[in-house]
């Protein structure tokens, strides 16, 4: 049973069994900030307990940062009180944190606890934690290392810090996929509370029991999960609705009762027209703001973009060598690997920026590449919002009709008064925005996105995810956020020892390729471990969840004879096709260079790949149903 907890502007959700009843270790009460005229927050109130692990979501902009800085007692509130035990102590991770520059990066991530020479073991502790994360020059000042690289460093710093709350700001900003695993796994076994903001839907699943929702300068909190947040946060707004009906009914009678000349003679008028007013004045819910976007896009020939035993070496170190592909129209390429493994390179190199070392590099002339870089470019601080769209055009033609640059911006959450604001003032997350709106609107047919999740908030991401299923042309993403890549990507370039490796599928079929690989290497030693049966049991949850939120359905009680029938036959049809998908991969790898083969596997392989997600939507349902039925057998 759900129970509903309200105080002004605080909807609480409780589940049950899941709900703690930890000490609590701080209060916020009636907090009201403003920045700039805007309204962060209006008299919210939340609270941490022992044991809880929580992660803050919302739009870019809201004042998610500001509010981690007010629990961390680093910015002034205008009203209410945060307070917390004298005795609780708070690690706080920056989004852009800073360094001592005359310190090496170890006597940073060391700073404030025992001499390095005293102690060994916090040295070689921190030593670990660093190498974990790619910082293997633990004696370098910070300013040798890259943005990426001190975050990481910021990250361990806050780690080692002894705390009762830990407070981190997008920490899994600049992690590859093995790092983003590491601290899943280290903030699961956690003992301290933590409070987190993160757009990484996958590490929010699996670490966090309490959601907190920023939304239209109010907080939401539920006590679950990222994949019980979606169906809660869903019965919540059933709810306003339904509840905003009922008072719009209630409205109108009162009305009419008004217009028949009814006055305040007695105590139940006066109380009667009270009511008519409160109605009246009353706040109503707001329509929630999304993006939506036709595919805006401009024609492709029959020549996209061709690469031919392209290489790349930095000194000694090699990042590619021979790597041949002729990229197909809708093809939708998915680039992992380790940081500074030469990912972006690639990109550069398809962009012209960077030249290969060896090979060669063949572009059509209809090609028309938009390109969303991992930097934000210098934006102009000065120009407003709509100024710098406008800069690219004044409207965009789409399957729909012509869109305006104040149309477009609007659709991407810049409302009417956020439009003429400066640049300057915008959040990062905001600017992150700006920069893919401007790239959209551009109209491309191309689109190579570069860590395109960073700094992006999940309902933009879910738009974006939404849009590139329906754009006309080729998508190349280089991108730890393994639930993305598992939405958009179709094929894995895979930077492997100086290789690119091609995997089909999305990041898990990538990841489960992979384990088995380490089974087979492994197979002569004898040294399958319960390490191994882990990963691969962690990769098939993580792709149940991702079917499960793109395929929810309803739950029925009992199957029909037809759904009996179906239930035991479909793994064996699933296995059927996926086994014909293989057969093609394999074919498709045979067939790289000749384009009139390639062309017939791909579609064969197009209408395989959608008979099998029908397929795989209907095992989940099943399987679901299998399950609520045996629970239900069994409570009778």
């Amino acid at each position: 049973m759900i129970l509903l907890t309200f105080t002004k502007k605080w909807w609480v959700y409780k589940i049950g069994r899941d709900f703690r009843l930890g000490m609590n270790l701080l209060t916020v009460e009636n907090v009201t900030k403003t920045v700039g005229g805007r309204v962060l927050f209006d008299h919210v109130s939340i609270g941490l307990n022992e044991g809880d692990k929580a992660g803050i979501i919302g739009i870019n902009g809201t004042g998610k940062s500001t509010l981690l800085k007010v629990i961390a007692g680093l910015e002034e509130i205008d009203s209410g009180t945060v307070t917390k035990k004298n005795t609780v102590r708070i690690a706080y991770l920056p989004q852009n944190p800073e360094f001592d520059p005359n310190k090496t990066i170890l006597e940073n991530v060391l700073e404030g606890r025992s001499q390095i020479g005293e102690n060994w073991n916090a040295s070689g502790h921190a030593k670990g934690m660093l190498h974990k994360l790619g910082i293997y020059d633990t004696q370098v000042v910070p300013s040798m290392l890259s943005g990426g690289q001190r975050k990481r460093a910021a990250l361990v710093r806050t780690l080692l810090e002894p705390s009762d709350v830990l407070i981190l700001d997008e920490p899994t900003n600049h992690l590859d996929s093995e790092m983003a695993e590491w601290l899943e796994d280290y903030l699961r076994k956690y003992q301290s509370a933590f409070l987190m903001v993160t757009h990484d839907r996958y590490f929010l699943d699996k670490v966090s029991n309490k959601i907190i929702e920023l939304d239209k300068a109010n907080l939401y909190s539920y006590e679950t999960n990222y994949c019980g947040f979606l169906k809660l946060k869903a019965e919540r707004e059933e709810m306003e609705v339904a509840t905003e009906r009922k008072k719009a009914s209630l409205y109108r009678q009162d009305l009419e009762w008004m217009m028949r000349g009814a006055r305040a003679r007695s105590t139940k008028q006066k109380a009667h027209i009270e009511r008519f007013e409160a109605l009246k004045n009353r706040e109503r819910p707001q329509e929630q703001m999304t993006v939506k976007l036709s595919s805006v896009n401009s024609r492709m020939g029959r020549t996209t973009i061709e690469l031919e035993d392209i290489s790349k070496s930095y000194s000694e170190i090699s990042l590619f060598q021979k790597f041949t592909y002729y990229f197909l129209k809708n093809d939708r390429i998915g680039i992992v690997g380790k940081n500074g493994c030469g990912k972006s390179t690639l990109l550069k190199i398809i962009l012209g920026i960077e030249k290969p070392d060896s090979g060669k590099i063949q572009i059509g002339e209809t090609i028309k590449i938009g390109y969303f870089a991992q930097e934000n470019e210098s934006l102009p601080k000065e120009k407003t919002v709509i100024e710098y769209i406008r800069d690219t055009a004044e409207y965009i033609d789409t399957g729909e009709g012509k869109v305006t640059a104040a149309k477009l911006l609007e659709q991407f959450l810049f409302s009417g008064s956020m439009q003429y604001v400066t640049i300057g003032r915008l959040s990062g997350g905001e600017k992150r925005r700006l920069s893919l709106c401007k790239v959209l609107m551009e109209a491309p047919n191309v689109l190579l996105l570069d860590e395109p999740t960073n700094d992006l908030d999940i309902q933009t991401l879910t738009i974006l995810e939404h849009y590139l299923d329906k754009f006309q042309g080729i998508v190349i993403a280089v991108s730890h956020d393994r639930y993305f890549l598992d939405r958009i990507a179709k094929r894995i370039f895979a930077f492997e020892k100086g290789q690119i490796v091609l995997y089909e599928g999305g990041f898990t079929d990538y990841r489960e390729k992979k384990l088995y690989q380490k089974k087979e290497e492994n197979k002569d030693t004898d040294i399958e471990t319960m390490d191994f049966k882990q990963e691969i049991s962690k990769v098939s949850t993580q792709k149940k969840d991702a079917k499960k939120w793109k395929y929810g359905r309803e739950k029925k009680l009992k199957m029909t004879y037809q759904e009996q029938r179906e239930f035991e036959e479909i793994d064996e049809l699933i296995e059927k096709l996926e086994y014909q998908i293989s057969e093609i991969d394999h074919d498709m790898l045979r067939y790289a260079t000749d384009s009139l083969k390639l062309n017939e596997l791909v579609k064969q392989k197009e209408v395989l790949e959608i008979e099998l997600e029908k397929k795989t939507e209907r095992w989940v349902y099943l399987n679901e149903l299998a399950e609520k039925i045996e629970k239900d057998f069994k409570k009778s």
